[in-house]
């Protein structure tokens, strides 16, 4: 009798297992970076490690020659030096050769003009994934798009290899490089001067003071506001934060 009870739960349970092993979870918030080695257009990497100390962004995009990501890869290498200057490195990544890639960026140099840019020289490394074990690894494979393209993925990762951010968008859409860039001085800020950003908050606006986490804490701010701050009550208060605290704390000199 309990035979045949359990046969069905452990066939069950073993599906599952196999399905598990099979399709990892996709990485998500507070996780640590999957690792991985691969060849790219700057030669062999081995990830994280070798981005260990730096801030990374590592984005997907569907396969080499396409517009939306030619525009992309424009103005993601027009803003590599305001990246670099927040400890942020660029990493792409398609289910594309390093030779398609190298093909693909000489067209973008040689022939592309976009949005006031050209004779673009994208000098960050972009991932040979041709056998897509990293999109796979990262989920950068969905199942509603081709089995052999991989969709328009960001991770924002930190430099302990803590993914911070993760951003999908759909193929037809290009990403707003601005809103990734303004995500990063968020995170940076909140991070170094233990504050949180309120809605469309930019460089320079009010950020919001952490509210307290046990009723004590909740009785004394409401009887002792936070200096140097504006409460509306216990819960919300704004502290200003000016460009120059964040330029001076984030930005390499």
């Amino acid at each position: 009798m309990f035979k045949k009870i359990l046969l069905p739960f452990a066939v069950f349970a073993l599906g599952a297992y196999s399905a598990k092993k099979q399709f990892p979870p996709a990485p998500l918030i507070g996780d640590k970076a999957p690792s991985f080695r691969a060849d790219t257009t700057q030669g062999r990497i081995k990830f994280p490690e070798d981005f260990a100390g730096s801030w990374t962004i590592f984005f997907s995009h569907p396969a080499d020659f396409t517009p939306v990501c030619t525009t992309e890869f424009m103005i993601f290498q027009s803003m590599a030096y305001e990246f670099a200057q927040l400890n942020t490195k660029l990493l792409g990544l398609s289910v594309d050769s390093v030779n398609s890639h190298f093909a693909w960026l000489k067209a973008i140099k040689d022939k592309i003009k976009y949005n006031g840019l050209e004779n673009i020289e994208v000098t960050y490394p972009i991932i040979d994934d041709k056998n897509m074990e990293v999109s796979k690894l990262y989920k950068m494979i969905h199942p509603s798009t081709s089995a052999t393209e991989s969709i328009r993925a960001v991770y924002i990762i930190d430099p302990q290899s803590i993914i911070r951010a993760v951003l999908f968008y759909p193929n037809a859409n290009g990403r707003n490089i601005l809103e990734i860039r303004r995500l990063l001085i968020a995170m940076q800020t909140s991070d170094v001067f233990d504050v949180a950003t309120p809605a469309n908050w930019e460089p320079g606006d009010e950020t919001i003071v952490p509210p307290p986490e046990s009723w004590e804490e909740t009785i004394a701010r409401a009887q002792n506001k936070p200096k140097d701050a504006k409460c509306y009550d216990w819960f919300l208060c704004f502290r200003q934060l000016s460009i120059d605290d964040i330029r001076e704390k984030l930005f390499n000199k």
